[in-house]
Parts: C-alpha cells; structure tokens; sequence
C-alpha cells in the first residue's frame, strides 16, 4: 500500500469521505487484506489526544511524509480493520449498541477496545454501560437480564445473551473493565471447568475477528475457582442454616411447628435439587415462591420469610467483588463510569426492585 497514488475501490474501507485529508491505515496480516479510511483529521483527533498527539508527530529524520491521494498516512498499527471502521463511525455518527445476536457483542468489544487505546471516555463509557446490562453491578439488573434470558428466544441456537461468559470475561480484562467482572464470573462458575478448559461450546466457536480470547489465564483461573467455591459455600449456607434451622417467626398465626415443618419440606427439596451448577441468586427467589404456595405455612411467616431471603440476597450481592478481590460495587462504578461515590450508592440504593427469578 505504500506504494499507492490512487486507493483502489476494494482497498477503501468505510468510512470514505472523498473531502478527508488524512488516511488511516488499518493492520493486518496479510497485507492485501489492509483498508484505508479517508477521514476528516479535525473531527477524529477533537475526540481523543492520542489522535492529536499521532497526527502532530513529525516523520522520522530524513524520511518523507508518506502521502496516499494526496493525504497524509498515519498507519494504526494493531487496530483491525472491522474494528477500526466501526471506530471512525462511531465517532462520527456514535454508536448503537444492541443486543440481536453475538455479532453486536463482537461490535461492542471492537468499540471497546479502541476507544480505551486511543482514550475516547465517552464512547468507552457508553461500551461499558451496555456491557453492564447483560453483565450488571445491581442485583436488580441480575434479575431483570435473567428475566429476558427466560423470555428470549435462541438465535442461531444460542440462547440470550448469545455470548459465552469467558468470552466477556477475556474482554473486560483485556479493556481493563472492572464492573462487569462479579456478574461475569458469577455465571462463568456455573460451566464446569472442564469445559472451560476444552473452549468446545457453540458460543466460544463461533468465528469473527474481534472474538476475545477463549482461554483461560491463570489469574481469571484462580478467580473462577474463587468464585466457583464461594457460590457453592452461599447455596448450602442458605439451604442448611436460612431454610435448614428456620422456624416460626414469633408473631406466628399458624398451627403450632406446623409452619416449621413447611420450612423442614422446603430444605428437603433445595437439597434434593442442589447440584454444582445451582445458582444460589435463583434458588433464593425460587425459595420464596414455594412457601408462599405452601398452604401449610401461615401468611406471617410467609412474609417474614421472604423478608429476610430477600435481604440475604442483596447482602450476598454486595459481597460478590470482595469474592475475587476487586473493591465494592460503589467504587468499581466509580472507577468505570465516571460517577462519584455519592451517585453510586444512590444508583444502586434505588435500583427498581424486581421479582424476577434467574435462569442457570
């Protein structure tokens, strides 16, 4: 390409404006397959300084400034082509993050990780709060994505969210993305690890070029054990002890221990169904919803019940980053969009309490 007066048809990529004055070269490996996005040198570096900065860089001493149709090249080494497209229109039309297929999860982490290269808060901050409705900081987001998990049909055979957790994982890590991690890995430690370990899964195959990785390093390793263990610890905790040595609550307007032993049937049947893939979050609201079926139970226990489950829920739901090591949820909002501690502990505070239950 360096050899180029003239840029080919094949060899623009898109954004092209005829008008543009500088040429972006995209990298990739081979070289035939490198695009060239004509693009307005005022509009792309008013986003970012590291653009300012790439496009004021005098060429080395004594070699000429590289020109293509009469514009000056910066090559954007490491930046793929797709990736470097959807970049350039995004800071020139913005960005529409959706949720249709795995494709626009492809389209997010190309989004992504430009503009945390080349420090364009905004559009990284609107990548990261998309991520975090599938992959959510509140137990109030938890639910609800679960919600549409239960209500969305597959797409190419892959249910909602179309993407494997390691795969989000790998991305938040790489963009070094902090307030999806929790969510992520609550979920990655549902799959057996061995599975993990094969990276066999229809979501972890499918082929794209802004796919992240589907290894699994040994720090994220050591954080799914962590969290593997500590969801397991959580789910006999509340079937032994929440459920297990539950009895009348004092104000109790039943049929005297009749209401424990509705308690007693419920922790027969958590045990009975507890395997290693329980998600402790949908047991808990599962919990609640037999014992307010159980006829047995009196309508004050029931309620005092429900009360303590659901704030077990949202206590253990706090305590989830600690799990691995990353500070609280407040301050990994913080950290990641931009918000004072102030604003996030009023987001979380008054997040729209939901009823929903989670699928595993």
């Amino acid at each position: 390409m360096n050899d180029w007066n003239k840029v080919p048809a094949n060899s623009r990529g898109d954004p092209w404006f005829t008008d543009g004055n500088i040429v972006l070269l995209s990298d990739s490996d081979p070289p035939e397959t490198i695009l060239a996005f004509k693009v307005h040198r005022g509009v792309v570096a008013r986003h970012s300084e590291v653009f300012q900065t790439m496009f004021d860089l005098p060429p080395p001493m004594g070699e000429p400034i590289e020109m293509l149709e009469g514009c000056p090249v910066v090559h954007m080494i490491g930046d793929r082509a797709n990736e470097l497209g959807d970049f350039i229109k995004a800071l020139y039309d913005g960005a529409v993050f959706q949720h249709r297929d795995i494709s626009d999860f492809f389209y997010v982490t190309g989004i992504l990780r430009l503009a945390t290269k080349y420090l364009v808060t905004r559009l990284r901050e609107q990548a990261i709060r998309h991520l975090t409705e599938t992959w959510p900081y509140t137990l109030q987001g938890h639910d609800a994505m679960v919600d549409r998990a239960l209500s969305s049909p597959s797409i190419g055979n892959a249910s909602y969210p179309y993407v494997h957790p390691l795969h989000v994982l790998n991305a938040s890590r790489e963009a070094n993305v902090s307030v999806t991690i929790p969510a992520v890995l609550y979920f990655l430690s549902i799959y057996p690890l061995a599975d993990i370990l094969r990276a066999d899964h229809p979501k972890l195959l499918v082929v794209h070029p802004s796919a992240p990785s589907k290894s699994l390093v040994p720090d994220a390793l050591k954080d799914y054990t962590l969290m593997y263990q500590h969801r397991l610890q959580l789910m006999l905790e509340f079937i032994h002890k929440t459920c297990g040595e539950r009895s009348e609550d004092p104000n109790c307007a039943g049929v005297p221990r009749q209401c424990k032993r509705g308690f007693a049937g419920l922790t027969y049947q958590l045990a009975t169904a507890l395997s290693v893939r329980t998600g402790v979050f949908h047991n808990m609201l599962q919990a609640t919803n037999w014992i307010d079926a159980e006829s047995t139970v009196c309508s004050t226990c029931k309620r005092a019940f429900r009360r303590d489950v659901l704030a077990q829920r949202e206590k253990w739901w706090r305590e989830l980053p600690a799990v691995v090591g990353l500070p609280d949820w407040e301050a990994l909002i913080a950290q990641d969009l931009s918000l004072t501690p102030v604003a996030t502990s009023l987001l979380i505070r008054h997040a729209p309490a939901t009823g929903i239950s989670e699928v595993v």
